[in-house]
């Protein structure tokens, strides 16, 4: 995603934009889609190297989701980045939203474990 956004900003590369409106359309969709599957929700939260690290992606995804509350204050979501954790949503909004980091690698090595302790011993 690093690459992409620097492709469309440096040299207004129409494919790396389509990348990126493509990926931020599907969150939508999901953000969308799990909202309603849901009922609602108190807060949206964004993690993983994305969600963790690019502001403008954050904004990109909640573009459009203002009308269901979900609103991103530009200030504070520039602010949290590099693993630190904060809200990112407009004061006031019906929707929170947040960035949490998590620490992928432990939990693929925690599903690891699961899956090999419950997997039939072949030897």
């Amino acid at each position: 995603m690093r690459d992409l956004l620097a492709e469309e900003a440096e040299h207004q590369d129409r494919r790396a934009r389509l990348a990126i409106e493509a990926f931020c359309y599907r969150a939508r969709k999901y953000v969308g889609a799990y909202l309603a599957a849901l009922g609602g929700a108190d807060a949206v939260v964004f993690t993983g190297g994305i969600g963790e690290n690019s502001p403008e992606i954050r904004a990109r995804i909640a573009a459009g989701l203002e009308w269901m509350g979900l609103e991103i204050d530009a200030q504070r979501n520039a602010a949290v980045v590099d693993g630190r954790t904060g809200e990112v949503g407009r004061e006031g909004a019906r929707l929170a939203a947040w960035v949490i980091p998590t620490n992928e690698e432990l939990l693929i090595a925690r599903d690891t474990v699961r899956v090999v302790e419950d997997a039939p011993r072949r030897w």
